[in-house]
C-alpha cells in the first residue's frame, strides 16, 4: 500500500439541515489549527459556509470543502447541505468520500434528509459512523435519539461506542467503551482523561459487553475466542471495528456537542484510527467506451483516472472543478482526457480546497480531492482519464426537478444575458434546469423546490447583476371540437384589375384524443384545381392556432375538403388560403368547442402515516388515483392530475408529510376540462385580451 494514500481520509458530513454539520466541521478545523478562530453559524463567518446566501439563511446551500491535517493524516472534509432543496449537491459530493459521518440532532432525532443520506450511502456502499450532536441543548435526549436512529436506520445495525456524561446544560464529556475511559472537557474545550463516574460504571460495563459481542461478529476467530470466554485486547477490538465498518457489518455511534467543542477531538481520532483510507476502500468499477467493466485500483502506478463531483463558477476568478482521484497520479501541471466531451484539457495549477480559499498542491495521488481552475470543457459528473485507458465512472445524475417558474428579466435587453447567466448557475448546480416554452416563448427555470429557485434568483443578481421576476408558467391549454359540421368558406373581393375568389366546403369532425390535426382531400372532378388544395390546408392550419373559445390552439380534429368552386382569372393560392381560414373559424364555433387541459401522471411516495392526508388532497385537486403499491416503509400512489392544480404541489406535499413525501410529475394526455373550471380559464383569457 502506498504510504501517502494510506494517510488520506475522505470524510463527508451528511444528515438533515440543522443537525449541526457545519459546526462540527468548524470544531474539527479549529482543533486541528487549520483555522485561527472558532466561529459560529449564527455569526455568519464559518469556514465552510462561504456563500452570502448561506450566511443570510444560516444554513448550507452548497457543499463546503476543506483539507486539514490531524496526526500526520490529510483529512479531506466535505460538509454537505441537509435541505431537500439542495440535496442534489449533497449526493454528488458524497460519492467522492470514503466514509460518511451521519449527524443526528439529539433534540429532533432522525429526520428526512438523515434517512436520504443513509439510503445513498447504502446505494454506494459507503462506510458510515453516526454522530449524535447537540447533547448540550435544553431538550437533548441521547437515549431517544439513539432509539430513533436504530428504528429508522435499521441496516446495518448501530452499535454504541460512546456514552454521554451528564445531560443538557450538565453535559460535560463522553465515556469511551473500548478503553473504558471517561473524557471530560473544560469550558474552553480542553480534554481530560479520567475514571468513569461511579453512577455510570454499571451501565458502561453492560454496554461494553454488548459492544464486544457486536464487534467480534466482524471477525470469526475473535467471535470464537469471545464465546469461549477469552479476553480481547483493545488493539484487537479496534482492528475488528475498522473491518466491520469497512464491510458495513455495523455502524458505530459516537456522541458530543460541536458548539462547546465536546467530543469532536475524539471524532477526529476515530476518523484516523477506524475509518478507511482510499487504499482500504479498494477497487472502483468503471466502464470502457464499449460498456465493458474496467477495474481501477487505488495505485499511483496505474493509469490516471478521476471524476469531477462539483463545479464552482465565479464571474471574477472563473470556474473551479473539484475532482477525486481514483487511480494514477498527477503533477502540478499537465494534461488529461475527458471522455464525456472527447477533449484533452491542459492544466497548470493544482489547488487544495480550504473553504473560501485554495492553496497550491504539488501533485495528486489516489484518494486526493483537489480543484482545477478554468477547465473549458469539463463539467460536474465528467470522468477524467489517461487517453491510453478511456473509461467512465458511474456518477449519480441530478435529482429530478419538482417545481417550475417563468423567469423574466426586470430590465429590458437582459434576456440574452439572463440565459447565459442561468447556464453558468447550472454549471455549478446541475439540479437546476433551463427551458423555453415554445408556445408562450417564456424562459422556464425548474428546480428542487421554491427555496432552490429563490436562491438561484438571488445568486443571479449577486454574481451576474441580472434581476428577474418570477411567475407561474402558463398552462398549455388546448381547444377541440365535439361534433361534426360542414360549412362553406367563401372569399370574394373585387377591386380594380384582378379580383380575389376562393370557395371551399369543409367538414370538421372530432378525432381521437392525441391525434392532432388531419387534412383529407376529397375533391373530385376538378371542383378546385389541385394547385389550390394545399392553400386551403394552410389556411386552416394558420387559423387553428387560435381556437374559438379562448384563443388556445385547436387540436384533435379532421378537416375534410369535399367541394368548392373557382374562377379562372380571380382565383389564387392566397384567396383559397383565406377561404380555408374562414371555413375553419365558422365551423369551429358550430362544432361544440371545448377546452382541453393537460393531465399529468403523478407518482407520490409517502410514509403510510400520511396516506390519508395525501389521498384526500389528491381528490380535492381533481386527481384520479390509478393504483397504490408499497416499497419498504413507504406507500406509492399513482394518479392522474390536472397540471393547473399541481404547479406548486411541492410545498403542499412537504407540509402534509413533514418533508417525507416525494413525487415525480410527467405529462400523460389531454382531457376535456369541467365546465366550471373552463369558464374561469375563458374569463381569464378574455381579460388578458382586453
Amino acid at each position: 500500500m502506498d504510504e501517502q494514500v494510506g494517510k488520506i481520509r475522505n470524510i463527508v458530513l451528511a444528515g438533515h439541515a440543522g443537525a449541526g454539520k457545519t459546526m462540527i466541521a468548524e470544531a474539527l478545523l479549529y482543533n486541528a489549527k487549520a483555522i485561527d478562530r472558532f466561529c459560529r453559524v449564527e455569526e455568519g463567518n464559518t469556514a465552510m459556509d462561504t456563500e452570502p446566501e448561506e450566511v443570510k439563511r444560516g444554513a448550507s446551500i452548497t457543499t463546503g470543502l476543506f483539507q486539514y491535517e490531524w496526526r500526520k493524516h490529510a483529512i479531506n472534509l466535505l460538509d454537505t447541505p441537509g435541505d431537500q432543496n439542495f440535496f442534489s449537491d449533497s449526493i454528488s459530493c458524497m460519492q467522492a468520500a470514503d466514509a460518511a459521518v451521519i449527524v443526528i440532532d439529539s433534540v429532533d432525532g432522525v429526520k428526512v434528509q438523515t434517512e436520504e443520506s443513509w439510503e445513498f450511502t447504502a446505494s454506494r456502499n459507503i462506510p458510515c459512523v453516526v454522530f449524535i450532536n447537540k447533547l448540550d441543548k435544553e431538550r437533548a435526549d441521547f437515549d431517544q435519539a439513539f432509539k430513533d436512529a436504530k428504528e429508522a436506520l435499521a441496516e446495518p445495525k448501530l452499535i454504541l461506542l460512546q456514552l454521554p456524561i451528564g445531560a443538557k446544560e450538565n453535559f460535560s464529556g463522553v465515556v469511551d467503551l473500548i478503553n473504558m475511559k471517561a473524557y471530560t472537557y473544560t469550558s474552553d474545550g480542553k480534554r481530560q482523561a479520567g475514571e468513569i463516574p461511579a453512577d455510570m460504571k454499571e451501565l458502561a460495563e453492560a454496554e461494553k459487553e454488548a459492544l464486544i459481542e457486536n464487534i467480534a461478529e466482524a471477525d470469526d476467530s475473535l467471535l470464537e475466542r469471545y464465546l469461549e470466554g477469552e479476553a480481547l485486547t483493545d488493539e484487537e477490538l479496534n482492528s475488528a471495528l475498522k473491518k466491520g465498518i469497512l464491510s458495513r457489518i455495523f455502524v458505530p455511534v459516537l456522541c458530543g456537542a460541536a458548539t462547546p467543542n465536546i467530543g469532536i477531538d475524539l471524532l477526529s481520532d476515530f476518523v484516523v484510527n477506524c475509518l478507511p483510507s482510499p487504499s482500504d476502500r479498494g477497487d472502483w468499477q468503471a466502464k470502457d467506451p464499449d460498456g465493458n467493466d474496467v477495474v481501477c485500483r487505488p495505485d499511483p502506478d496505474e493509469p490516471f483516472a478521476a471524476f469531477v463531483f462539483k463545479t464552482v463558477a465565479d464571474p471574477f476568478s472563473g470556474r473551479l472543478s473539484f475532482f477525486r482521484v481514483i487511480s494514477g497520479k498527477l503533477g502540478s501541471d499537465g494534461t488529461f482526457y475527458n471522455i464525456g466531451t472527447d477533449t484533452s484539457e491542459r492544466f497548470n495549477q493544482l489547488l487544495i480546497p480550504a473553504g473560501k480559499k485554495q492553496k497550491n498542491a504539488a501533485g495528486a495521488v489516489p484518494g486526493s480531492i483537489l480543484a482545477l481552475a478554468k477547465l473549458k470543457n469539463t463539467n460536474t459528473g465528467d470522468t477524467l482519464c489517461d487517453p491510453a485507458r478511456k473509461i467512465v465512472f458511474d456518477c449519480p445524475p441530478p435529482l429530478p426537478t419538482v417545481i417550475t417558474f417563468a423567469v423574466e428579466p426586470k430590465n429590458k435587453g437582459d434576456e440574452d444575458k439572463l440565459q447565459s447567466s442561468i447556464n453558468k448557475l447550472i454549471e455549478e448546480d446541475p439540479a437546476l434546469q433551463l427551458s423555453r416554452d415554445a408556445e408562450s416563448k417564456a424562459i422556464l427555470l425548474s428546480g428542487r423546490g421554491q427555496i432552490h429557485i429563490e436562491t438561484a434568483v438571488e445568486r443571479l443578481k449577486r454574481k451576474y447583476n441580472v434581476e428577474v421576476a418570477l411567475s407561474l408558467p402558463k398552462i398549455p391549454y388546448r381547444e377541440t371540437i365535439t361534433k361534426s359540421v360542414r360549412v362553406q368558406g367563401r372569399h370574394k373581393k373585387q377591386s380594380g384589375g384582378h379580383g380575389q375568389f376562393g370557395d371551399c366546403w369543409v367538414q370538421l369532425e372530432p378525432a381521437e384524443r392525441g391525434a392532432g390535426y388531419e387534412f383529407v382531400d376529397k375533391i373530385v372532378g376538378g371542383a378546385i384545381p389541385r394547385n389550390y388544395i394545399p392553400a386551403v390546408d394552410k389556411g386552416i392550419q394558420e387559423a387553428m392556432v387560435s381556437g374559438p373559445i379562448a384563443g388556445f390552439p385547436c387540436v384533435d380534429f379532421r378537416a375534410i375538403l369535399d367541394f368548392g368552386s373557382y374562377h379562372s382569372v380571380d382565383s389564387s393560392e392566397m384567396a383559397f388560403k383565406i377561404a380555408g381560414s374562414l371555413a375553419f373559424k365558422k365551423a369551429a364555433v358550430e362544432a361544440g368547442p371545448v377546452i382541453l387541459e393537460p393531465i399529468m401522471e403523478i407518482v407520490v411516495t409517502t410514509p403510510e402515516d400520511y396516506m390519508g392526508d395525501v389521498m384526500g388532497d389528491l381528490n380535492s385537486k381533481r386527481g384520479r388515483v390509478l393504483g397504490m403499491d408499497s416499497k419498504g416503509k413507504n406507500q406509492i400512489i399513482k394518479a392522474h392530475v390536472p397540471m393547473s392544480e399541481f404547479l406548486t404541489y411541492d410545498p403542499d406535499l412537504r407540509s402534509m408529510t413533514g418533508g417525507r413525501g416525494k413525487f415525480t410529475l410527467t405529462f400523460s394526455h389531454y382531457e376535456i376540462m369541467p365546465t366550471q373550471e373552463a369558464n374561469k380559464v375563458i374569463e381569464a383569457a378574455n381579460k388578458a385580451k382586453e
